[in-house]
């Protein structure tokens, strides 16, 4: 799960790390009263202007506005809310954005970058810092690596104080500048490991011209299967967020997501669903989603799948490809037939059926009057489905 960076921040306060706060306002009427309320409250004539969406390049994308009094403020915020952000990380439709950030502003000094994820080749955490801060972390691995620095941190031990000195010092701090850093980097790895965070982000940390070193923005990811623990992090959940068939999806235990392209999948088995994915696209197609039905997948599993993969009006034409271990392939072929009778079928269907009771779903299919075509072997399912979509 994602939160955005206000609830970001207000997680890092709460561990006691300095951040740049400031007031969210949902509704363009509440503009004014939320940028007054900033200065008045942070005593402050100068603020900064945020798009919140779940997304990343935010101020490449015109997102992120410095604004110098209050009428710079009102016009920045007036463009910025309403607007469709397109950045890297969003379709090229962008995101809507919904909620504005109204923070106070600082004199920068110096940007840096912070982060801590799981490394899973060691089997440890990994704590990346760079002097490189305020761009994007992945152009500076690959332009400059040396001005990366990682320790690795044993989870069942911590960080320690040897390892926070270690990223202070390669930014080049001094003094009490040096200290508050590795006071923060202490803060966020606590934060990460009680929150059962899968990544926590800050781009960028900051030094100010007064010498306080303070957190700019922030980027939090959460192990869903871990949110039952922590109820006030659940509660953040944006819905608005997040794709509405991935949510239909979550309610019928379904691993969805939503892609860009023409032929619908279904597969059992995420190992499986990648390799579909890109045999599709081999035979010159383009999957419109990842959908993983799972290995105990009934009937109404199924049904729901097909109906969910239905529902998204690019695609063209539908791959099932299950192989049956655990899953049965009847259980499979009875939950095609009762969607195909409830929903209707106006696009193709290709389905490839191996293992448990392949037969007797075939049996299931063929009675079924439902038209299928059906496919032998992973390479001949995709021919035909990329064919079906292209209206062959």
């Amino acid at each position: 799960m994602k939160v955005h960076e206000y609830q970001g921040k207000k997680i890092f306060s709460d561990y006691g790390m300095p951040v740049q706060d400031g007031y969210v306002f949902e509704k363009l009427e509440d503009a004014e009263s939320t940028i007054k309320s900033v200065q008045k409250d942070f005593k402050t004539e100068d603020v900064v202007i945020k798009a919140q969406i779940h997304a990343g390049g935010r101020g490449k994308g015109g997102g992120v506005k410095y604004s110098p009094n209050f009428e710079k403020a009102l016009e920045n915020a007036k463009n910025i809310f309403g607007m469709n952000l397109v950045t890297h990380q969003t379709s090229k439709k962008g995101q809507l954005v919904k909620k504005v950030y109204v923070t106070e502003a600082f004199d920068i000094a110096e940007e840096y970058y912070a982060a801590i994820t799981l490394d899973r080749n060691k089997g440890m955490d990994v704590f990346m810092v760079s002097s490189e801060g305020g761009v994007e972390i992945e152009k500076v691995a690959e332009e400059s690596p040396e001005k990366i620095t990682k320790v690795w941190i044993d989870p069942l031990v911590g960080i320690q104080s040897f390892q926070a000195r270690k990223l202070a010092y390669s930014l080049n701090l001094s003094g009490e500048e040096f200290k508050s850093a590795m006071k923060i980097f202490m803060q966020m790895y606590q934060c990460y490991q009680e929150t059962d965070a899968t990544i926590v982000e800050v781009n960028p940390l900051i030094l100010t011209k007064d010498r306080k070193v303070v957190v700019l923005d922030s980027k939090m990811n959460f192990d869903d299967n871990a949110l039952f623990r922590h109820k006030e992090i659940s509660e953040m959940r944006d819905l608005n967020e997040e794709d509405p068939m991935e949510i239909e999806a979550g309610k019928f235990h379904l691993n969805y997501i939503k892609l860009d392209g023409n032929v619908g999948c279904m597969v059992n088995g995420a190992g499986l669903a990648m390799a579909t994915m890109d045999i599709i696209k081999l035979a010159g197609g383009e999957p419109a989603n990842f959908l993983d039905v799972g290995g105990t997948a009934s009937a109404e599993t199924v049904k729901n799948g097909f109906r969910i993969i239905l529902s998204d009006k690019n695609v063209k034409a539908v791959l099932i490809n299950i192989f049956g271990g655990i899953v049965r392939c009847d259980r499979v072929a009875n939950g095609v037939v009762q969607a195909v009778k409830e929903l209707g079928l106006n696009v193709p269907v290709v389905v490839r059926l191996e293992g448990t009771n392949a037969e007797e779903a075939q049996k299931i299919l063929n009675k079924s009057g439902v038209s299928i075509i059906p496919a032998v072997g992973m390479k001949d399912a995709a021919e035909k489905v990329v064919k079906s979509a292209l209206g062959g």
